[in-house]
């Protein structure tokens, strides 16, 4: 069996630095809001490269708070209009959605899977108000036309880089940096992982990251003094101490990430697989390893019998879920095509080789109905 990852073979590369970090937190006595959270903070902030972070419960909490802090800061009001790719998961729309403010769908280009940004400028109104790109399966959203794009229109650019932790731009700043706010999950499966729920907001904006910390602290900065309506969501001190073991070794995993995937990209021989288009590696953190096939399901159901975990990113897209029934009827056949092509292979940091070359030799072995 080759898992399509294994959470704990993952946690037991650092497993004896986890288990201290748990411990000493355990024993400190301190469980919330304390060192070990104010240490990840800093470190986090130093590694993406904002002045900023600020933990909380989980990555769409992370994304949810900087819409909402637009809003109290009067940049944003409900109404308002955020576009945002259409091929993501649920929750970057979610968040949008939740602070009464309007999602502009923006098509994929196929090659790459991420925002076309050639069709972004015809969706943009007087309403709208922001950017907000998807750093997905790894790789980097981020484009110069699109930072001209927000410069031209004065529009916030906000990141979803929930699936991107170390990814790098080609100035060498890292996704987290490059727009006006960040949100980062700390899921277990991300490429930087808790073992539970988690998420952070980076910035360099001091008045923004301030809003944020209230929000999400009931919409208090002093005890029992309320500004804001806010909400209980934040990251506890044994996620933190975790996250601050992981963040170390996070660069040297991603490595390995690259590795398997260049093993992919040199080897995957089949010609009913397409693979995207291959970005420079310090573009990709490859958090997934997404591959398209025009029989998907077959391929999915074969790999499955030789024993190979594999998972679809993602089956039914935003604008055909139930929640969103309003724009079922909405043509978006770029991402329509990617919902059903799309499976991600095998990858992360604790897979071997050996597995990969036996993932390559069924893939370049399948053919459908056989």
């Amino acid at each position: 069996m080759i898992p399509f990852l294994s959470l704990k073979n993952v946690t037991a590369l650092h497993g004896a630095e986890i288990q201290e970090a748990v411990r000493r937190v355990t024993e400190s006595g301190w469980y919330l809001q304390g060192t070990e959270n104010k240490n990840f903070e800093q470190h986090y902030a130093q590694y993406i490269g904002t002045d900023y972070c600020v933990g909380c419960a989980n990555g769409l909490d992370a994304l949810i708070w900087i819409f909402r802090a637009y809003i109290e800061l009067g940049v944003m009001q409900p109404g308002d209009e955020v576009i945002v790719p259409a091929n993501t998961y649920i929750a970057t729309i979610l968040a949008i959605t939740e602070n009464g403010l309007t999602p502009v769908l923006v098509e994929p280009k196929l090659n790459t899977l991420e925002i076309d940004d050639s069709l972004i400028e015809a969706k943009i109104t007087e309403k709208t108000k922001a950017i907000c790109i998807v750093h997905l399966y790894g790789r980097l959203a981020y484009t110069e036309r699109i930072a001209a794009l927000c410069k031209k229109y004065q529009l916030k650019l906000i990141e979803d880089n929930a699936q991107a932790h170390g990814c790098l731009a080609a100035d060498g700043r890292k996704t987290g940096s490059l727009g006006d706010a960040a949100g980062h999950s700390f899921y277990p499966g991300k490429n930087l992982g808790a073992l539970g729920d988690g998420g952070a907001v980076t910035t360099s904006d001091q008045q923004l990251a301030e809003t944020i910390r209230s929000l999400a602290n009931y919409g208090s900065s002093a005890k029992y003094v309320f500004q804001y309506c806010g909400r209980n969501s934040r990251l506890d001190e044994i996620q933190a101490a975790v996250l601050d073991v992981k963040l170390k070794y996070l660069d040297e995993d991603n490595l390995h990430r690259k590795k398997i995937a260049q093993y992919y990209i040199e080897n995957i021989d089949n010609h009913y697989i397409t693979l995207p288009d291959i970005l420079p590696m310090e573009s990709n953190v490859f958090h997934l390893f997404p591959i398209l096939c025009s029989h998907r399901d077959a391929l999915h159901d074969y790999l499955e019998r030789k024993g190979v975990g594999t998972l679809i990113h993602y089956p039914i897209p935003p604008h055909k879920q139930e929640c969103y029934r309003a724009w079922n009827q909405l043509s978006l056949p770029v991402t329509e095509q990617i919902a059903t092509q799309e499976l991600s292979l095998p990858i992360g940091p604790a897979i071997s080789i050996e597995e990969v070359e036996a993932v390559v030799k069924l893939l370049n072995c399948f053919q459908p109905g056989v």
